[in-house]
């Protein structure tokens, strides 16, 4: 696990103060990387505390008692844009997964994950990736497989070739910049070019938004 100058600062949202006081126990095993900096339960907490103590991620349940996560997620987004929001719940469902990323999450992990995975992920979203249950992430991998050389691509349309076709459906599987060029056997800056090229013509600036334009309009489905 590499270290990190100053620890990720980590707001937790939940409605159960026993969900809380176990993420809270579970992080405080990695301190030189997570610092907790609060806990709210619903959405005008989260937004309260975001706006004032600005944490990097906010680690939200995806449902909460008074509030739909979702709606705390595009709060946070509105209220402290830099920061980034990751789902952690029991709901291993792709439509909550492709909803959470609609409205601007960075991530979507299920409660049966470790500690020291949940530290990595959270790495990880700091340096700008998007994360996504390994399980829930080779079921939308699988989805977007009918991609073959050949035949007509999704994408095609939006004006993407085939192969940046290829590297947005990996995107969309939770893949980072360096799996995707394993997977497709390519440098890492053959790679950033692509996503250069798909970014341009979906007309967005980051991974999570050209996600959430190929969840839009189906690209994989």
């Amino acid at each position: 696990m590499s270290s990190h100058r100053t620890p990720i600062r980590v707001l937790l949202v939940d409605d159960h103060e026993m969900v809380l006081q176990g993420l809270r126990a579970m992080l405080s095993r990695f301190p030189d990387v997570v610092e907790v900096i609060g806990t709210a339960g619903d959405e005008a907490g989260a937004v309260r505390a975001v706006t004032t103590d600005r944490p990097d991620v906010v680690l939200c349940d995806v449902r909460l008692r008074r509030d739909s996560g979702l709606d705390v997620c595009r709060a946070v987004r509105a209220a402290a844009p830099d920061t980034r929001v990751v789902f952690l719940t029991v709901y291993d469902d792709e439509q909550y997964l492709y909803q959470a990323l609609r409205a601007g999450a960075s991530g979507y992990l299920l409660k049966r994950v470790d500690g020291q995975e949940l530290v990595r992920h959270l790495e990880n979203v700091q340096l700008g990736d998007i994360v996504i249950d390994p399980g829930l992430a080779g079921r939308v991998a699988a989805a977007a497989a009918h991609v073959r050389r050949g035949e007509f691509w999704p994408g095609a349309r939006l004006g993407l070739t085939q192969r940046e076709s290829e590297v947005l459906a990996l995107l969309v599987g939770g893949l980072s910049n360096k799996a995707i060029a394993a997977r497709l056997v390519v440098s890492d800056d053959t790679v950033k070019t692509h996503l250069r090229g798909l970014y341009r013509k979906l007309e967005v600036n980051d991974r999570g938004s050209a996600v959430a334009v190929a969840l839009r309009e189906s690209l994989f489905h």
